[in-house]
């Protein structure tokens, strides 16, 4: 519900930027765009064709052009950098968090980069060099160096006076860590309980040392289950001495299960998630004509299967006629298996120890659809063409093919994913071409031993 209400909303902006850029009246465009949060204008500005994109960005308030860019693809924030002043982009990322900077800077043209780097303070610098030094993809790169902690052998009011000399709190504060002289992390207060407690009280005694600390190397997958599994709105991160080096704050988790969804529905078809919807098309074509050469290949497999079996299907004419049927629910059937184990793994729920198990209830599931799909083709097979032989071919050819589906289903994703491989965005491929080769094999083959005489 909430997410049509989302779509309805971009749709209805869309409809007025159009109209408004069409007209050539740009100040209820700014207008419009500038009551809109950050995220919601980088949604506009990728729902828009690049030179209404383009006007768009030069009226959005430059104070927010950081944050924009943080909620764009990486290829429409390369094209929005690239029409940029140096000035402009250094006075747009200069206020961002160490972790939101950290996602920018390795899009930033050399110069900006040291520009940027010179105008930062000693510490931020080297947070920022600190974050930027873990691989991408781990805790440690998700993390911002700020966090607020305190000792145990200090009180609330203590701490509350430190608080108001600060003057403010890194944005999702929740919780202020616990550490000890070394900065090893001993746990959390909740903001709640300093607020709800005699100024005399023990820090100690509010200690909440139940939250397991992420380790700076975990893999945002990973970080992503904890964060689900816990409700947290942010956790701290450590090194394998307990030392705490920062936090994950739940935005950043947000961001993580979307990218993971993007992948996972556009690599099935070969695509790259942070691909311009109105990307060029000779860079468009370029890289998806890689794909569709493997394709390409794959189906050469396929059809020489069905080479084989020329002789049958030139005696047996209505065979070239069945026979995507066999193939299409084999591959149908083996899309559900697919997705089903590909969100396994992504959410760690499938392994060595339990694969097995799955495997036997995809195939016992995959034969009794085959039974029961088979039965009605059969019957429909034999009311068209009045060959009882012929439909105990496709009713068969249609479980074993189910059959093979179930079973590459669980095992290509599986087996992609012990390789190193990704299964989101190479299993789709193997797997189509196992089903239209066992499609074609089973029913060619089965009509060439009982059918042609």
């Amino acid at each position: 519900m909430a997410e049509a209400v989302r779509h309805d909303k971009t749709a209805r902006q869309l409809r007025l930027l159009s109209d408004a850029l069409d007209s050539g009246r740009l100040g209820p465009v700014k207008r419009l765009v500038n009551t809109l949060s950050a995220a919601e204008i980088g949604n506009l500005l990728e729902s828009l064709p690049p030179g209404q994109r383009n006007v768009v960005w030069g009226l959005v308030d430059p104070e927010d052009d950081g944050e924009v860019l943080l909620h764009v693809g990486d290829e429409v924030r390369e094209g929005l950098i690239a029409d940029m002043d140096p000035d402009e982009i250094v006075a747009a990322v200069e206020d961002l968090d160490i972790d939101d900077l950290a996602d920018l800077v390795e899009d930033l043209p050399e110069a900006v980069i040291d520009e940027v780097l010179r105008s930062m303070d000693r510490e931020n610098r080297e947070r920022l060099e600190q974050v930027l030094s873990y691989p991408e993809g781990t805790a440690g790169r998700l993390m911002n160096p700020d966090v607020v902690t305190v000792r145990t052998d200090t009180t609330v009011d203590v701490v509350l006076r430190y608080l108001r000399l600060r003057g403010e709190l890194p944005d999702h504060t929740d919780h202020l860590y616990v550490v000890s002289r070394r900065h090893q992390y001993l746990g959390r207060i909740a903001l709640q309980a300093l607020l709800t407690h005699e100024a005399n009280t023990p820090i100690n005694a509010l200690l909440d040392d139940e939250q397991p600390a992420i380790d700076v190397g975990a893999s945002d997958e990973r970080v992503a289950r904890m964060f689900s599994d816990h409700d947290w709105i942010s956790a701290p991160v450590v090194d394998d001495g307990n030392i705490l080096l920062g936090r994950i704050t739940i935005d950043d988790v947000v961001d993580i299960i979307r990218e993971q969804a993007e992948h996972q529905a556009l690599g099935a078809a070969g695509l790259d998630e942070d691909e311009d919807l109105f990307s060029p098309v000779k860079r468009a074509t370029r890289r998806r004509l890689v794909w569709l050469g493997i394709n390409l290949c794959t189906a050469f497999l396929a059809a020489s299967v069905v080479g084989q079996f020329q002789g049958t299907i030139a005696h047996i004419v209505a065979l070239a006629v069945l026979m995507p049927i066999v193939a299409g629910m084999g591959g149908n059937a083996g899309t559900q298996v697919l997705a089903l184990v590909i969100r396994g793994l992504a959410l760690g729920q499938l392994g060595a120890s339990n694969v097995q198990v799955l495997i036997w209830k995809e195939v016992r599931v995959a034969l009794l659809n085959g039974l029961a799909l088979g039965t009605v083709l059969g019957l429909i097979v034999f009311v068209w063409f009045r060959e009882w032989p012929l439909a105990l071919v496709i009713a068969s050819a249609l479980t074993i093919n189910l059959f093979f589906a179930a079973l590459a289903g669980v095992m290509v994703p599986v087996t992609l994913k012990r390789m190193g491989f990704d299964p989101a965005l190479a299993g789709g491929v193997i797997l189509t071409t196992v089903t239209d080769v066992m499609g074609f094999l089973s029913f060619l083959g089965l009509a060439t031993l009982v059918l042609v005489r």
